[in-house]
């Protein structure tokens, strides 16, 4: 649904995109990160190393940019059942190898999904405002008085 919008004192109209809810994000991730398991066993990456864990963070922070922030735990979750089951252990077994690197695998592909989500929601430009002194609005040009009535 596009919705359009103008920015205070410009004339132009831009289309505003509605970020994708939570389900929705939830379910792209679940097949981005399926796509991204088997896209790696093709080209022979299905071992954990930084370069497999990249590539699911650079996943999670583009659907990230799509996204709502409050979608950012679910992208991250995803993402890291995929990357256990078939990256870390292999075959969809899933493995806790301790709290420090798991919750780090999974704070990372949250955090990435984060901070994709809220690059896109902030404001591409900072908004100027105008301050007129309001003795200036009643005044015509060349500082003359207006008649009114």
């Amino acid at each position: 649904m596009f919705f359009y919008t103008a920015r205070p004192g410009g004339r132009r109209y831009r289309p505003v995109v509605d970020r994708l809810a939570v389900p929705m994000s939830g379910a792209l991730a679940f097949f981005g990160s399926a796509g991204l398991a088997l896209g790696l066993g093709g080209v022979g990456e299905l071992r954990p190393c930084w370069f497999s864990l990249g590539v699911f963070a650079v996943g999670g922070a583009l659907l990230g940019r799509l996204s709502r922030p409050m979608a950012a735990p679910v992208i991250g979750l995803v993402g890291w059942l995929f990357y256990n089951g078939y990256v870390v252990h292999r075959y969809a077994v899933l493995g806790w190898a301790g709290g420090g690197v798991e919750l780090g695998r999974m704070g990372l592909l949250t955090c990435v999904a984060l901070v994709g989500a809220w690059s896109a929601t902030r404001p591409r430009r900072r908004i100027r405002t105008e301050q007129w002194a309001l003795q200036s609005l009643h005044r015509g040009r060349n500082g003359r008085e207006r008649l009114e009535g």
